[in-house]
């Protein structure tokens, strides 16, 4: 059965989060409050769950979620060669609007959909969210909205969205605040050779480039990965042969040879 905690209170704060931990060990989604705006979350690691998670938003597996942590030490438990790069972001802007794309461990089993062998981590900046996920460990959590409709700022107009396909709703007022527009966190792709925004967020360009000056904005290409110009192709000029000298009473004619010297290049005629 589908129930709604009003976690401003500490007695209904402490069973929405036993409810919220139970769901999750049950393969079942719920929504909470992050520092961006409310998220449905599943157990990362149950491929049932996180499917579960895809059909209540209306989204196939092309679109897999990101995975919440409750502490920067788990990313080298969820994510392997880890650039140092990254590693100065997060240790910037954790916990915070950053989402990073890491290459995901490859002996964890799990299933957040067509990855293509990376995964998206973020450690949010919410009391609320953090306390969960203290409980349960990562978490699949994308925003708490059908695919297509704005992201819910609330429990409750989430829960006028997903409705009964999640477990437990904990309501922690408005994310962010009331009259504030909601703003997704930044990702930033560190899989390649350099550190790339595909998504613009809450963490502007100019905030990472203080830490990390490198990192390419969305859209951006280095220069080395520009496409050379095209270039005229160069036509030879012909090489012009002397006339052939005359010689001898009996007016036959003769060519000399081409002798280069040291001060021409080989080839070309003397005159």
């Amino acid at each position: 059965m589908t129930t709604t905690y009003n976690c401003s209170t500490d007695d209904q704060r402490a069973l929405g989060l036993e409810h919220a931990q139970r769901a999750i060990s049950e393969k079942k989604c719920v929504v909470f409050p992050t520092d961006t705006v409310y998220g449905i979350a599943a157990d990362a690691f149950s491929p049932q769950a996180v499917t579960m998670l895809l059909v209540s938003k209306g989204r196939s597996r092309t679109m897999p979620p990101p995975v919440l942590i409750p502490r920067i030490n788990a990313l080298d438990g969820l994510a392997t060669d880890v650039p140092a790069d990254a590693r100065k972001l997060a240790e910037a802007f954790w916990p915070g609007g950053l989402t990073l794309i890491l290459h995901a461990q490859p002996s964890l089993d799990w299933d957040l959909g067509e990855t293509k062998g990376t995964v998206a981590l973020r450690m949010p900046a919410d009391d609320i969210a953090q306390e969960l996920l203290t409980l349960t460990g990562p978490l699949a959590v994308s925003s708490a909205n059908r695919t297509g409709q704005a992201p819910a700022q609330t429990a409750a107009a989430a829960r006028e969205q997903l409705a009964d396909s999640v477990e437990v709703y904990l309501e922690g007022g408005f994310r962010p605040a009331e009259g504030e527009a909601a703003v997704p966190s930044t990702i930033v792709d560190a899989t390649g050779p350099r550190l790339r925004v595909v998504r613009n967020g809450a963490v502007s360009l100019d905030q990472l480039r203080e830490h990390v000056p490198g990192v390419l904005g969305l859209g951006e290409i280095p220069m080395a990965e520009e496409e050379p110009a095209e270039e005229e192709p160069v036509v030879a000029e012909p090489a012009s042969v002397p006339a052939p000298k005359a010689s001898g009473a009996s007016g036959s004619s003769v060519v000399e040879p081409a002798t280069p010297d040291s001060g021409t290049p080989a080839g070309n005629p003397q005159p």
